[in-house]
């Protein structure tokens, strides 16, 4: 790797990747290309390791012209595609900017890779960062997802990212593309826009609000810290078999209910005076809710020799502690308009239209 474009990353994954890669690759040069939707933000993306060998690029990668453009100037050798729409909840109250960035996105990266690269395709690489997600939904004594698992997604979120996994294969077998693909499960961390569980109950917490939990809150994720899934897409760049997938989990399946325990008791640890389990709200499921997801690792863990360095409690407590000390950021999160319009339409809406329904 001499010359990476990284696909959003200015977003929560992508943004520690981009700092994971210039602390192990001295020699390596990044450019960024992200389009700063609303999880995406400079604010990311400050105090990087290396500023000097970090290009940011504000565009889409749906821009045709400007990928390949970004491909030829910089003599791109690898692509880390991480850009995508990636929150179902956004997906069902609105699913065609998911067909755009994930779908036509990833078509548009791939044709530029295509087009760039040619036939010489020693030392380059194309990988795609993908979701366990397109493989549906466990019951609860079902064998973990492993890389063989016929797709079956729920969401339209779901639907797009399988539609990209299938068209990236596609450009492996058709084109001999050197290709490789990660299935990564619910990752938590710094920089996390609060959309998600983990970052949103912290924060809701530290406000005081409510902490929606959705049904019963007895879903199972497999959460991942997010450095443990840099480290294991860098090895797969390094080390990967063209043309292969390998499943990314961080071993941890608790309750969604348990998870926000856990952080309501590190909270009233870490800044004790309030009563955070008090808050727990329970909240009107969203439809097509996957019950469970589980991965098995024993591919990359076998191959590549990767395993997560965190446990659910050392991760959950960095977490925490990471927005405790970064109270600037989560400000400026919070006060945003389009994460106070989700907060509206995602939670109080479907609460008070449950309400109407069942009076």
């Amino acid at each position: 790797m001499k010359n990476v474009l990284i696909t959003g990353g200015a977003g929560f994954i992508g943004a520690n990747f981009v700092r994971y890669l210039l602390r192990a690759e001295p020699e390596v040069h990044i450019i960024n290309l992200d389009a700063l939707t609303y999880a995406g933000s400079l604010e990311n993306l400050r105090d990087l390791p290396d500023p000097s060998r970090h290009t940011f690029v504000h565009g889409d990668i749906c821009d045709a012209d400007l990928v390949n453009r970004l491909m030829r100037e910089h003599e791109i050798d690898t692509i880390v595609h991480f850009a995508a729409e990636s929150h179902v909840d956004r997906s069902i109250l609105g699913p065609a900017p998911f067909i755009k960035t994930n779908v036509i996105g990833t078509f548009t990266l791939l044709e530029a890779a295509r087009q760039a690269w040619g036939q010489e395709r020693d030392g380059v690489r194309f990988h795609h960062v993908s979701t366990d997600e397109v493989y549906g939904s466990l019951a609860p004594d079902d064998p973990p997802f492993q890389e063989s698992t016929a797709y079956d997604p729920r969401s339209p979120y779901s639907a797009s990212k399988a539609a990209s996994d299938h068209l990236v294969r596609a450009y492996f077998h058709t084109y001999g593309l050197p290709v490789t693909i990660t299935n990564c499960s619910n990752n938590y961390g710094p920089y996390q826009f609060p959309e998600k569980l983990i970052p949103l109950m912290i924060l809701n917490a530290l406000q005081g609000r409510p902490l929606p939990v959705y049904g019963d809150g007895k879903q199972v994720r497999d959460w991942l810290y997010v450095e443990d899934h840099c480290e294991a897409i860098h090895l797969v760049l390094r080390k990967g078999q063209v043309g292969e997938t390998y499943n990314i989990g961080g071993g941890n399946q608790p309750y969604n209910i348990d998870v926000v325990r856990k952080i309501c008791a590190l909270l009233a640890e870490l800044r004790p005076g309030v009563d955070y389990a008090s808050l727990i709200t329970h909240v009107p499921d969203r439809p097509g809710h996957d019950r469970r997801y589980a991965m098995d690792t024993t591919k990359i863990r076998s191959e590549l020799g990767w395993q997560p360095r965190h446990d659910l409690e050392s991760g959950l407590r960095a977490t925490v502690r990471w927005y405790l000390s970064h109270l600037d950021w989560v400000a400026k999160v919070a006060q945003g308009e389009e994460f106070q319009k989700w907060l509206q339409q995602n939670y109080a809406d479907r609460q008070s239209l449950a309400g109407r329904r069942r009076a």
